[in-house]
């Protein structure tokens, strides 16, 4: 029986993305995701939508004091980087409690065999993550935040499109099952940056403990560029710098100029890697100075840290809750009003 109730079904271009408190914020996080982030809420005024995923941290972070810490932590660096409260919705995944109802809404419509395929079960669970129900039918939460605002596209990279066919897949379950187009299938805003390389040459990730925070000190940053793995190549002969990770990180931070200076100095074989080190610390020190300032005002106002997230949770639930209460009415579910929508 097709569903009566009516559903936009072109709604306006919307973006939303969620990071993990699941550890201090590094530069990979920064040039892969939060960068974007930022420049996004200008592209999408009113229409950006960011989350603390500290549901989706219960799956690894068994800590109650350090999952708190961690989730303020996050709110104060994407405050510090430019994320403008005016112009982006930017709330705690826990404050929008109807997105654990469409978890088990949407879970009913998803054949298990979807979840079977999802690559990043596999993964967390060879690195040594506990293989918990939770874990596994961490695809179904991720697809939920995406709905709960209905939005239509999410940054993403290149190695994390499999997250969003399959939230696309469980969108496409609901609404065949139930004849309706209330959720929109929500596109890929792919990200072109290259993928940051840790201090080991992988990729760069709190799992291989080969980061460096954003917020690293002068000191940490010394320590961390001292350790990142070089070659050995002799000084005086030249280095390739497409396969240098002292120089792909440095290109993240130098200005044009200044990154052509050590590419042909490692070319000419007249930078050897004591001198591209000291040229990274200097940049990496510089690059978040204006950023550290902020942060450290903001560490002093935790009153507005909460006010932003209390204020960006509200208006997440009034749009979670016409998704809430429009799949309600389209399963059968009655719609009732729930104590505390407007916390």
């Amino acid at each position: 029986m097709a569903s009566e109730i009516a559903v936009t079904s072109k709604p306006e271009p919307r973006v939303l993305s969620g990071i993990q408190p699941s550890g201090v914020l590094h530069i990979g996080n920064y040039f892969g995701a939060i960068k974007q982030h930022i420049e996004h809420q200008d592209r999408f005024p009113g229409e950006a939508f960011y989350f603390i995923a500290d549901y989706h941290s219960l799956t690894t972070v068994g800590d109650p004091q350090l999952l708190a810490d961690q989730t303020i932590g996050v709110a104060l660096d994407y405050l510090a980087l430019g994320l403008d409260p005016e112009k982006a919705t930017f709330y705690r995944q826990s404050d929008v409690p109807e997105v654990t109802e469409l978890t088990w809404i949407l879970s009913c419509v998803t054949g298990k065999g979807l979840l079977d395929r999802a690559v990043s079960y596999k993964d967390k669970v060879q690195q040594g993550i506990n293989a918990s129900v939770g874990l596994f039918t961490y695809p179904m939460l991720m697809a939920a935040d995406i709905l709960i605002v209905r939005s239509t596209m999410v940054p993403v990279g290149q190695d994390q499109t499999q997250h969003l066919e399959i939230t696309r897949d469980i969108a496409g379950s609901f609404n065949s099952a139930y004849d309706t187009d209330l959720f929109p299938m929500p596109d890929t805003l792919l990200n072109d940056a290259a993928i940051v390389p840790g201090i080991d040459g992988q990729k760069m990730s709190k799992s291989y403990d080969n980061t460096v925070p954003i917020f690293a000190t002068e000191s940490e940053i010394k320590a961390k560029v001292k350790r990142i793995k070089t070659s050995s190549t002799p000084l005086g002969d030249p280095i390739d710098p497409e396969t240098d990770v002292v120089f792909q990180l440095f290109r993240l931070f130098g200005e044009p100029d200044e990154v052509e200076e050590l590419r042909s100095g490692y070319l000419a074989g007249e930078i050897g890697y004591g001198k591209s080190k000291s040229m990274l610390r200097e940049v990496m020190s510089g690059y978040f100075e204006q950023y550290r300032e902020r942060r450290n005002e903001l560490e002093n106002d935790t009153d507005y840290v909460e006010d932003v997230l209390r204020n960006g949770a509200q208006r997440a639930r009034a749009e979670a809750r016409t998704t809430i209460d429009l799949a309600r009415e389209i399963v059968g579910l009655s719609v009732r009003t729930r104590v505390g929508a407007t916390r």
